[in-house]
């Protein structure tokens, strides 16, 4: 990387934006937070609750008791009520609070150049066009062109919902690529929210807060209109409907009684006793019951209840759609597969001596404290076949590192030996490239290739592996100058979890349809769906559903149960069929 002072190709300065520019942009475009809802303090709920209709009902009915003269019935009803209420400001206000401090804990801070010092600073004061600097383990606080940058690469699961890093490869010109969304491997872009998982680089931001993909997100979510809850709409028409016929009964009641007795008061309070004995009381306090109880019991999950309509919305539901990672798998990647040369090639089986070999030069192609779940793999894979990373790496320094670049998908790190003698290189990537750097003639080359296709259906990402030797003292100019010996493939997987089968066949059982939708790509999801029980015979992808219009779509949701390559604005296209 070059140092601060420096220019870009395109004359773009590397001193960044001065202190004053950077509190002018602050000023005039606003911080870089994301729109929060208005906090909701105990008095909002409690106002929020007293507008529901089972409430108003039971504290209208109450005051009337109070007002005949009934204590016992009127304070039998306003202590139901009140206990509704006390319920759920509790319940409410404790879900605001976690869910607060879950924002400030996720809320990242920033190493920036500014006046051509760096300095760690909130996110929140990010501005436009600050140049931001990026290394392994940071949390991207805003939207921003990569500028320069080493063998980068970022988890965007937060934006794509797939934990799989994807490669990030700079732009000196700084402009951000049309067209250009999450998920995607080769881009110049680092996303809000993405986690660096590999390499360094600076970034220019060009989009904060609001105007980032997150916060673009965040904006189409809170366009939604929301519906109430079916529960709360029927209530609210068996109010109105006994209320009516109360009132009709009640009112018919008064002139009768008036007319024949002439007693009119007398009248009047035995109109108000038969339509209060008409109206439903007992609905509301039953269901606020069955609430208060619904959102204790799911809070024993660990699952916050924001508001308690939303448990009547839950269990009301026919279709789940249920994302892959991290819900239905662990979010963990795992060696599924090894493959030696000689398994693929000469038709050998279990090779376990080369599986520990394999798992070895792995580690050494591998960062040693490594943020990248794929490479953390390699590091498990090594502790139960290859002695650890330790013993992989022996008493051997690492001398040079070759990175990820659009031309060769393959990373190589070089070591030397305490003793001297040759360099010793191990390398990993994609099949293809590995295939390449070792020479493979044509023959082995092709079933090397349709070993990796043969796993990869199965829904494993394929990595292949290579060694070779370096005779120099300096190390080589590329990868591709060193003789490689190619060793194998490697596949691995995100396993699904030990309960998501069984938890499947339950809701299909209650009559629930469970649906996947992930932004994965179609072999994988339909690989994970099977596994998980869910039919995976039809799959429409993000690109279809991008063709498709409303009519359309709503025909083709019938038949699917898999979405793959999915956008998170293209989920809210997906009303159940």
């Amino acid at each position: 990387m070059r140092k601060d002072g420096e220019n870009l190709d395109d004359g773009a300065d590397l001193n960044g934006l001065s202190e004053a520019e950077a509190a002018r942009r602050l000023a005039a475009e606003g911080y870089n937070d994301l729109p929060r809802r208005r906090s909701r303090g105990p008095w909002r709920i409690a106002a929020e609750v007293m507008r529901e209709p089972m409430l108003l009902l039971l504290v209208g009915g109450g005051l009337v008791y109070l007002a005949l003269g009934d204590r016992t019935e009127a304070l039998m009803l306003l202590a139901f009520a009140n206990f509704s209420i006390l319920v759920t400001i509790i319940q409410e206000s404790r879900t605001e609070r976690v869910l607060e401090a879950l924002r400030d804990l996720a809320s990242p801070r920033a190493l920036v150049i500014r006046d051509g010092v760096r300095r760690r600073i909130p996110g929140r004061e990010v501005a436009r066009g600050d140049l931001v600097v990026l290394a392994e383990g940071d949390r991207v606080p805003a939207d921003g062109v990569i500028v320069e940058g080493q063998d980068l690469a970022a988890d965007e699961s937060l934006l794509t919902g797939e934990a799989v890093p994807v490669a990030k490869h700079p732009d000196p010109a700084g402009k951000p690529p049309a067209g250009a969304r999450p998920g995607g491997d080769g881009q110049p872009i680092a996303y809000s929210g993405a986690l660096m998982v590999r390499g360094t680089g600076l970034a220019l931001v060009f989009a904060t807060g609001p105007a980032t993909e997150i916060g673009r997100i965040g904006g189409s979510l809170s366009a939604l209109k929301e519906e109430p809850p079916r529960l709360q709409v029927e209530m609210r028409r068996v109010v109105r409907f006994f209320g009516a016929v109360a009132l009709v009964v009640s009112g018919a009641a008064v002139v009768l009684y008036g007319v024949s007795r002439g007693d009119w008061l007398a009248a009047t309070l035995q109109g108000v006793a038969i339509g209060m004995a008409m109206l439903p009381e007992e609905f509301p306090v039953v269901l606020t019951v069955f609430f208060a109880m619904g959102a204790w019991r799911i809070s024993k999950a660990r699952v916050l209840t924001r508001r308690a309509a939303a448990i009547e919305s839950l269990g009301a539901a026919s279709v789940l759609c249920t994302d892959k990672t991290g819900t239905l798998t662990e979010n963990r990647m795992r060696v599924q597969k090894v493959l030696s040369r000689a398994e693929i090639l000469d038709g050998a089986r279990d090779d376990r001596a080369a599986h520990a070999g394999i798992a070895a030069i792995g580690v050494l192609a591998s960062a040693r404290t490594p943020v990248d779940p794929m490479e953390k793999a390699f590091h498990a894979l090594a502790d139960a076949l290859a002695g650890g990373a330790a013993g992989a790496a022996g008493e051997s320094a690492q001398v040079h590192a070759f990175g990820l670049s659009p031309d060769l998908l393959a990373v190589a790190n070089v070591w030397r030996a305490p003793n001297g003698g040759a360099l010793m290189v191990a390398a990993k990537g994609a099949p293809e490239a590995i295939a390449d750097l070792s020479r493979l003639d044509g023959a082995a080359r092709a079933r090397a290739l349709a070993a990796a296709q043969e796993m990869a259906s199965g829904g494993m990402r394929v990595i292949g592996v290579a060694s070779g030797e370096w005779r120099g003292e300096r190390p080589p100019g590329s990868p591709r100058d060193v003789a490689f010996a190619f060793l194998g493939l490697v596949g691995l997987a995100d396993p699904l979890r030990a309960g998501a089968r069984a938890a499947v066949e339950e809701c299909r059982a209650a009559g629930v349809r469970v649906v996947m939708v992930t932004g994965d790509f179609p072999a994988t999801a339909t690989a994970i769906a099977k596994e998980a029980g869910i039919d995976g015979g039809r799959v429409i992808t993000g690109e279809e559903i991008a063709r498709l219009d409303d009519a359309a779509l709503d025909r083709r949701i019938a038949a699917a149960d898999v979405f793959a390559r999915i956008m998170p604005e293209q989920k809210l296209r997906l009303p159940p069929p």
